[in-house]
């Protein structure tokens, strides 16, 4: 009987014999298989496995959890003793203040000595020793149990030092070697490949402004090449880096979304990337969001309404804002704090069917149905007219909070409506922001959730997009959408630029993650930041009100806001 491990030797050695021979286009679907087995084959090794849990969430082959203690007396168990907090992901180490924490994947661990970073034949990350004595496995065993690095001199007194008996050892050394990418998805001596996606249920109108900021900004970059005069240090490797062409691969998905798992396979086996650019969904992006976790790639802010819940959990996909879900907390947020336990609220909830605003009002009913909330949705069938949304309302009565997950034709059948309630909640995000096409009676009434910098004050950060978009002569179509595209091409490209020729998936997570929160510039966004663990990088939001029954500006009643 064969075993996995047997499976994967077997199929490995074919995939490497028929790299070699014509035979291999006439077998194209082989070859397909065998990178689909190959990760799985990784992933089945049990030592690497168990390393790989050890590194990552501080637990032992035993079950019981890591212990790491300092000479200061300091102790750390289980998930924040796990080398991951300090080390990162990939491995490749970070930058705390003036503390540099070292790269320790088995290339950088037992790498030969070199006099300079010039002469090491490795990719430059900060914190590298190139004229350090090479590990072995023992004496990287000293250094992890003792202290002690491979010169006999004693390591930063950040460094914990962990008890590990041998399998456990021998188990997390093999992580770290296996931590080396030798041969980097996407990336080619000349060519860095990314992929844009677009579902079939994006709004093709801002599918089409996405697609013109993101494959301009590539034809830019490409013809100046951001960082042409690199720095003295390194220059060789920085020149490698900065000359790269881009290659933009558009990943357009069809069908129903049980389909696109499979599409997106056949694209990445077709045409391999570093990463997923910006791209555009509808209502429903859980699917990929689900495929860049699975395969390991960077999904960077993609324009979605509706991230799926569980991108809190996840590593690979960042995500300026959470869209809806944010805008379901700031409403939970304002309703709790004026709550009366004693009274019982009733809310009704009107939005589309299958549209990004049904997830955000059962994300509202999560929020507040604990606390007494009782909830009435009435989810309007997609193909029925704007006029339905106006017999919906007639219903509701006056005590009712109402909360409209409406798109501008829908608020434009408010005008149908004569009794307004006496308190509306609209989305922002879905009703097009000050632009709502909301008629006098409403705009003087209703309450706005705005998942964004105000209009005032963000004009210096979306003046840089606009004038691009002038210069480059990109009709604006959706100026929140395209503005966001820029800013997700500006930060891949900043992001770049500082890592050299360390082309590593995780690496570019975990660069972008330290560099955005020192962006001056932000678009439609006060801040930005992301902690280890965060994927989203806007955390807040306003409820604003209009000024008056006529014209667009708002005003908020209270300061941002981070439910």
């Amino acid at each position: 009987m064969l075993t996995l491990h047997s499976v994967c030797l077997r199929l490995s050695g074919a995939f490497h014999f028929l790299r070699s021979t014509p035979m291999l286009r006439v077998v194209a679907s082989l070859s397909l298989l065998v990178v689909s087995v190959v990760p799985l084959c990784h992933a089945a090794d049990p030592t690497i496995q168990t390393g790989e849990t050890i590194y990552r969430k501080g637990v032992l082959i035993s079950g019981e959890a890591l212990e790491g203690k300092r000479d200061d007396g300091a102790t750390s168990m289980g998930a924040d003793a796990a080398c991951i907090n300090c080390h990162q992901r990939s491995g490749l180490g970070s930058k705390e203040g003036r503390i540099s924490i070292p790269p320790i994947t088995g290339r950088y661990l037992f790498h030969a000595r070199a006099s300079s970073v010039e002469n090491l034949d490795l990719p430059y990350v900060e914190g590298i020793r190139p004229n350090r004595e090479p590990y072995t496995d023992e004496s990287l065993a000293k250094a992890i149990r003792e202290g002690i690095d491979s010169e006999g001199k004693p390591l930063n007194y950040l460094m914990p030092r962990y008890q590990l008996n041998d399998a456990d050892m021998a188990a997390l050394i093999g992580h770290l070697k296996h931590l080396d990418q030798r041969r980097l998805p996407g990336v080619d001596d000349t060519v860095l490949h990314f992929a844009t996606i677009i579902t079939p249920d994006a709004d093709p109108i801002k599918a089409k402004g996405m697609l013109d900021v993101i494959e301009h900004y590539f034809a830019v970059k490409n013809t100046f090449p951001i960082g042409a005069t690199p720095p003295v240090r390194s220059s060789r490797k920085m020149m490698y880096m900065v000359n790269r062409h881009w290659q933009l691969h558009i990943w357009r998905l069809n069908g129903p979304a049980t389909g696109w798992q499979m599409q997106l396979e056949k694209h990445l086996a077709q045409e391999p990337v570093l990463a997923v650019v910006s791209g555009i969904g509808g209502a429903n992006w859980a699917p990929v969001h689900a495929f860049c976790e699975k395969s390991t790639i960077p999904c960077l802010f993609p324009n979605v309404e509706a991230p799926p819940a569980e991108a809190d959990r996840d590593f690979y996909s960042l995500y300026f804002s959470k869209g809806v879900l944010l805008e379901a907390g700031l409403i939970a947020n304002n309703l709790l704090k004026q709550h009366d336990e004693n009274m019982v609220t009733q809310i009704r909830q009107v939005y589309r069917a299958g549209d990004g605003g049904e997830e955000g009002a059962m994300a509202l009913a999560a929020l507040l149905e604990p606390h007494g909330f009782k909830f009435e949705a009435h989810a309007l069938a997609k193909e029925l007219p704007a006029s339905s949304v106006a017999n919906a309302l007639n219903e509701t009565k006056s005590e009712n909070v109402l909360v409209l997950w409406l798109r501008p034709p829908d608020i434009s059948a408010l005008s149908q409506v004569p009794d307004v309630p006496s308190t509306v909640f609209v989305s922002g995000l879905l009703g097009g922001l000050e632009h709502a096409p909301l008629p006098p009676d409403w705009r003087k009434r209703i309450q706005l959730t705005y998942p964004f910098d105000l209009p005032k004050h963000r004009r210096v950060g979306v003046d840089f997009a606009r004038g691009w978009f002038s210069i480059s002569h990109i009709p604006v179509v959706d100026e929140q959408v395209q503005a966001d595209t820029y800013l997700a091409c500006g930060l891949l490209a900043e992001t770049l630029s500082h890592m050299t020729d360390t082309f590593v998936r995780e690496y570019l997570i975990e660069r972008m993650q330290s560099m955005i929160e020192h962006r001056i510039v932000t678009g439609y966004y006060p801040h930005l930041a992301l902690a280890s663990g965060q994927r989203f990088a806007s955390k807040g939001g306003y409820i604003v009100r209009f000024a008056s029954g006529e014209g667009k500006d708002v005003i908020k009643p209270s300061e941002w806001i981070r439910p």
